[in-house]
């Protein structure tokens, strides 16, 4: 609305954890399990389509595992035939190598089927229920009230519909299937493994403790300085973004060097703790090489021990050294899970929080209607304060005939923005009422109440798209005269038609292809277009330069005609054929009246005037 809001509820710091640009460290979730049960209560209604995944995960896992025994039978045949062709008592069976080799082709292939069955299932799944759940969160967000975005930024609330949701999707695209394949792939490896030779197997698992040793002793020394290297990417992140955000304001004041001398010691902050932390986890690929490497050399020892002894085949030995091999993936990959399934869930509590938080209620059962409102508004008594323990408007009484112009005046804090929230019902009164053509603001919905008014605001919005449908955004059945109608009202009409396309302009995303006069009176006829019948103008001159500030001034004059208006007022020059002004101070009335009659009063608002009156004087000067 405004930036002289008064005692705005604090900003809360965003949930996210995140430096810009930097790496996210895992967050967990505050109730791990309580989200995790909202999550499933929302898989179950895909419940046939998660067996199906379940089934065939499991289904090409096993066709997977049985690959490796069936290969090796086919390296003791290979063998066997080799040996017997040495001792010349006999030769290769190739009709049963090849069809042990069809086998495994057919088994890999099902696996693969299977595979790509499940993971076009669980991919439908997942984006169903994020389509869901984006639909949820935009449907909330227009019933959720003006406080609850007091106490948020925009970024938050973007972060949870982006961030929050994309996590989630890529969660349960991928934790599901790759937990059910991961914990099969070990029981089916461990089992084959222990169908081949149990000694072997041992030996392999001793392997297992020596090895989360290492990375328990590597991950300790590396995650301090990862956490280092995140807090130092965002610190050399955030000052890029602010002194270039800034650039021209350094280069007037002579300060580059210093800013280079900054940048300089944060860098190399960054570069030490990076070095490190790289340097470290680096290590564990090569370590982890090296004990593995010391298994396979003790399982193939081993494995020829027993080879002579008789006890297991060659073709045995290649397998269970294969099985060793891919025993350690799945491992690995329920580590990562644990992690993703971490940031899934500390996702899905923040969108589950933003979809429980409380909304406006309309229980009104029998509205007042709105459609012959004439805009008398009376305040009766209003006391609010955005902390119920802390009044900032206190006994606020006025009356207002429709079709008067009424400014609001007063210091940055008096409360004359939050005497129209309060008008339009973002805010409640905590005591006392407002009336409108005798009805409480209360008795009517809020949706339609808010029709009544048409708002003029400091600082424009436009989007992109042309400049009739920005127009036409306040009532998108206007005809096309009706658009003419209110630009030419809005004294913006001559500009359009000087434009090649007219009134299908393209304005860019930022509307920055328009000047801020142009942008205003744009918003004007749009305002104009609605057809309302009470006006807020919010200084809507106040950046704008004094020829178009006129042109602006006599387009509100035109809106304010025959509408019951309000005009909250920094520049009181602007205000001086109000029918009416309320000077606030401290959230209280502590004057009222024309711009004469406070003036003769030669108070509150005479110091006001008298005080803009000398600083317009001596710029003048």
């Amino acid at each position: 609305m405004s930036n002289n809001q008064t005692q705005k509820p604090p900003v809360m710091k965003g949930p996210m954890g995140r430096d810009p640009g930097g790496p996210r460290t895992v967050e967990k979730a505050k109730d791990f399990k309580g989200t995790l049960k909202k999550l499933m209560g929302r898989l179950t209604k895909y419940k046939i389509a998660v067996i199906i995944v379940i089934v065939f995960a499991i289904g090409s896992t096993i066709f997977s595992i049985v690959g490796p025994k069936i290969l090796g039978n086919a390296t003791t045949e290979i063998y066997t035939g080799l040996m017997n062709k040495i001792n010349r008592t006999g030769g290769m069976d190739f009709n049963k190598i090849g069809q042990i080799i069809l086998w495994v082709i057919m088994l890999y292939g099902t696996s693969a089927l299977f595979n790509l069955i499940q993971s076009y299932v669980m991919a439908g799944v997942a984006q169903k229920i994020t389509y869901k759940i984006r639909n949820d969160l935009i449907h909330k967000i227009n019933l959720l009230p003006m406080k609850y975005f007091d106490k948020k930024t925009n970024g938050e609330v973007l972060s949870i519909i982006t961030n929050d949701v994309d996590t989630l999707s890529t969660g349960l695209n991928q934790s599901i299937t790759q937990i059910i394949t991961s914990i099969c792939t070990i029981i089916g490896i461990l089992i084959m493994m222990f169908s081949i030779s149990w000694e072997m197997t041992l030996v392999s698992l001793l392997i297992l403790p020596v090895s989360a040793l290492i990375l328990k002793k590597v991950v300790g020394k590396s995650q301090k300085y990862f956490v280092k290297q995140q807090e130092y990417l965002g610190h050399v992140n955030g000052q890029v973004e602010e002194i270039y955000g800034g650039h021209n304001i350094v280069k007037v004041f002579g300060r580059e060097e210093q800013v280079i001398k900054e940048f300089e010691k944060q860098n190399n902050e960054l570069y030490k703790s990076g070095w490190r932390s790289q340097f470290l986890s680096g290590l564990m690929h090569p370590l982890m090489n090296f004990v593995g490497n010391i298994g396979y050399v003790s399982v193939a020892i081993m494995g020829g021990y027993f080879a002579v002894k008789g006890k297991i085949t060659v073709g045995n030995i290649q397998s269970f050294i294969q099985y060793n091999k891919q025993f350690t993936q799945p491992i690995g990959q329920v580590a990562q899970i644990s992690s993703t399934i971490q940031a899934m869930v500390a996702s899905a509590e923040r969108v589950f929080e933003f979809l429980e938080e409380e909304q406006e209620v309309e229980d009104i059962k029998n509205p007042v209607p709105t459609e012959k409102i004439n805009g008398n508004i009376e305040f009766k008594d209003v006391q609010f304060g955005y902390d119920p323990e802390k009044t900032i408007i206190n006994d606020f009484n006025a009356k207002i005939k429709d079709g008067q112009k009424i400014a609001i005046v007063g210091p940055t804090g008096a409360g004359k923005t939050t005497i129209v929230k309060l008008l339009m019902r973002f805010y409640d009164v905590n005591s006392g009422e407002i009336l409108i053509d005798g009805h409480n603001i209360k008795d009517f919905k809020r949706g339609e109440l808010r029709q009544l008014f048409g708002m003029v605001l400091q600082d424009t919005w436009l989007y992109s798209g042309t400049i009739k449908e920005n127009i036409k955004y306040s009532n998108p059945d206007a005809t096309d005269s009706e658009v003419i109608e209110a630009a030419k009202a809005a004294h913006i009409h001559h500009y359009i038609k000087t434009l090649s396309k007219g009134y299908n302009a393209m304005i860019n995303e930022e509307s920055s292809n328009i000047s801020a006069g142009q942008k205003q009176l744009l918003t004007i006829a749009r305002v104009v277009l609605a057809n309302p019948k009470i006006l807020i103008l919010d200084e809507a001159t106040s950046s704008i330069d004094t020829r178009t500030e006129q042109q602006i001034q006599s387009a509100m004059d035109n809106l304010m005609k025959g509408r019951t208006s309000f005009i909250i007022a920094h520049r009181l020059s602007t205000i001086k054929n109000a029918d009416l002004i309320l000077v606030m101070d401290h959230g209280d009335i502590v004057e009222q009246g024309t711009h004469e009659e406070l003036l003769s009063k030669d108070g509150f608002y005479a110091k006001l005037y008298n005080s803009q009156f000398e600083a317009c004087k001596d710029e003048v000067e």
